[in-house]
């Protein structure tokens, strides 16, 4: 049977539909908060933290060039590192970091969808919808590997459209000139002191998410080819979305607005241009927006215990590794431990909003995954050290830059005043992953 369903634009669109779709609509709050309302120190922030996708995946996309084996950033750290290492990163990605990732951005569906309906925020009612949202989109993926596709498509190209509205209406409707002119005024004001550096953490989790798609590199058509482009052309593509965004709603209705606003700026901008309906019907694309984001995360996440399993590194794999052919091969128990996994993920995120702890579940998990990605940027300069990858700039230049903006995004959540702890959760289970591999390593392949 042919595992092979995804072709380039589908896994372009899996990039940018995971990445493009929440944090954007409701971390520019955020970023302007950290800068001080200054736009104009914001649009540099945003650039320099797109330093680590952009040469990350250009980084990693030359690893996607060498090998199309199952399982992502797992395969590619089993190969060009070592299969100790793989397994810790493949646990941190499989128990934490895609688990938190799933459970805030279906949260944050929830919250949008309440704002549509016109219901005043609560916190027990958007997880409630978050976790309905999460549980379709896990039986979808899970039924059709196809249907899962069809919709990141369609997700994608009608999340452009807030976007797009919002940044040319800003553009011509708003204060653009008026606004970056005062910024540069009260730009060494901004910067005196280094509070803006925190902006680095909302702005990671706006940008993250792009490592998932290698999860499907085994089912991309000619990946070996189509991986590493859509792994270029993402960046460039999300970048240029992001600022024009930010730029679009910060001079539509102004930063003091946006601040006071939040997560409801792009509902009180739409209601500016349009009035009431029209604001609904943005506000609509906007939930299918993060609607795609949760898909793609699930389309990755339900394939990771699986892809753990074909190595033996994790327990009860036999179980894991079973394909349902009723389902088209689908790996039914991986998905259904990857929706557990999600669940008790919402439960401790909605634990941590209830008692009032700042940010959320997966901020510091990112921070952590930049930080690994280290690990394969210094094998992309090892490989290129072999002869395997041709060219200094892709070998040398690329994950240098790529690590000091793993680093910059790290400095970002070092700042969370709770960094410590979800640190220490995070090297726990880390740890767990190379105990896992010590004890049973004559079993792992």
């Amino acid at each position: 049977m042919d595992k092979r369903k995804y072709g380039l634009f589908t896994a372009i669109t899996m990039i940018t539909g995971i990445v493009i779709g929440s944090g954007i609509f409701f971390k520019a709050d955020n970023v302007l908060g950290y800068t001080q309302g200054n736009v104009l120190l914001g649009i540099i922030v945003f650039i320099i933290a797109a330093i680590a996708i952009v040469f990350g995946c250009l980084a990693i996309s030359q690893l996607a060039n060498l090998t199309d084996k199952p399982g992502g950033l797992i395969a590619y750290t089993e190969e060009f590192v070592g299969i100790g290492t793989s397994c810790a990163f493949g646990w941190f990605q499989t128990f934490l970091y895609l688990p938190t990732l799933s459970a805030v951005v279906a949260w944050v569906t929830g919250i949008y969808i309440s704002q549509l309906s016109g219901l005043a925020y609560n916190l027990e009612r958007t997880i409630i919808i978050g976790t309905l949202c999460l549980t379709v989109l896990f039986i979808l993926n899970t039924l059709s590997a196809k249907l899962g596709g069809y919709f990141q498509n369609t997700a994608m190209i009608i999340k452009i459209i807030p976007l797009l509205v919002i940044a040319v209406a800003g553009l011509f409707l708003g204060n653009t000139g008026g606004q970056i002119s005062n910024d540069v005024n009260n730009f060494s004001n901004a910067t005196t002191n280094l509070g803006w550096v925190a902006a680095f953490a909302p702005i990671a989790f706006s940008f993250d998410g792009w490592i998932v798609a290698t999860s499907i590199s085994n089912e991309i058509k000619n990946s070996k080819r189509n991986l590493p482009l859509a792994l270029t052309i993402s960046p460039l593509v999300i970048l240029i979305a992001y600022i024009a965004y930010f730029v679009g709603i910060s001079d539509l209705i102004g930063p003091p607005k946006v601040l006071e606003q939040g997560d409801a700026s792009a509902f009180t901008a739409a209601t500016m241009l349009f009035g009431n309906i029209g604001a609904k019907i943005i506000l609509i694309f906007v939930v299918i927006s993060v609607l795609g984001t949760v898909n793609g995360l699930v389309l990755g996440f339900i394939r990771m215990p699986y892809s753990l399993a074909l190595r033996n590194m994790i327990f009860a794999s036999e179980y894991f590794k079973k394909e349902d052919d009723r389902l088209g091969g689908m790996p039914l128990h991986s998905a259904v431990m990857a929706y557990v996994l999600s669940l008790v993920w919402m439960g401790i995120h909605y634990l941590t909003q209830k008692f009032g702890m700042r940010g959320d579940v997966s901020e510091i998990a990112i921070g952590v995954s930049y930080l690994n990605y280290i690990v394969l940027y210094v094998a992309v300069m090892r490989l290129t050290k072999k002869g395997l990858i041709k060219g200094k700039g892709k070998g040398y230049l690329i994950p240098i830059l790529a690590s000091i903006g793993s680093l910059v995004i790290l400095s970002g959540s070092i700042t969370h005043p709770l960094f410590i702890y979800y640190f220490l959760i995070c090297l726990c289970i880390i740890l767990a992953g190379v105990l896992y591999y010590k004890e049973n390593k004559n079993q792992i392949k």
